[in-house]
């Protein structure tokens, strides 16, 4: 397995995330966004829409982190990121889709760059657009988490899923746009908890090899 990747890029580190639960063993291969590598000819031979992530495997090359991510839990159903149940399997994707759908798209970097550069927004005003939809998407996922009541460390169950691949470079989005995270509790507590486990750590953006 291949994955190219940048270190600081959410979609990245969620897949990063779930390749560690899984035990896979994957060559790490660097493409520097801030220097533009994704839009080279070289990169864009790999994804023409010049996005990381991209897992390749046998020759096989996978884009979108959503669609990696359930191909992983399709493949190697050991160390399920997925409920058993429907119900449950629903949930987590609503979670992960809460997250991967209306915070994550709207603070991607490409975003960022055209309030910068476009717009001539200034980085205050571009790291007050950021806070406004994390705190956005934040607000109701904290309440989500808050009204179940039979889940554990995580963000379902007793184990990690889907949806916590998904929080955990959502968390570091919102420290590094110094987003105040007092209130979501229950957010910050799973943040804490699954950052302590080696899968979380080894993906963590500052213990990858392009880190700066």
């Amino acid at each position: 397995m291949k994955l190219y990747g940048y270190f600081r890029s959410g979609t990245s580190h969620r897949t990063r995330i779930a390749l560690n639960l899984k035990g896979l063993d994957y060559e790490y291969i660097a493409v520097n966004l801030l220097e533009a590598e994704h839009l080279e000819s070289e990169f864009q031979a790999i994804n023409p829409q010049g996005l990381v992530p991209v897992l390749e495997v046998d020759g096989t090359r996978m884009t979108q982190s959503p669609a990696i991510l359930e191909w992983l839990e399709e493949t190697y159903p050991e160390s399920p990121l997925l409920p058993q149940d429907s119900k449950g399997r629903a949930r987590v994707r609503a979670l992960s889709a809460l997250i991967g759908c209306d915070i994550h798209p709207i603070n991607n970097r490409r975003i960022l760059v055209y309030l910068r550069k476009e717009l001539g927004l200034n980085e205050a005003q571009v790291k007050r657009w950021c806070q406004r939809w994390i705190n956005d998407g934040f607000s109701a996922l904290e309440k989500e988490l808050e009204q179940d009541k039979e889940r554990g460390n995580f963000c379902y169950g007793n184990s990690p899923t889907l949806a916590d691949c998904y929080l955990i470079p959502q968390v570091f989005s919102a420290r590094r746009f110094e987003v105040d995270l007092t209130p979501y509790p229950n957010i910050v507590a799973i943040d804490s908890h699954c950052r302590s486990l080696e899968p979380f750590i080894k993906a963590e953006p500052a213990n990858q090899i392009d880190a700066f």
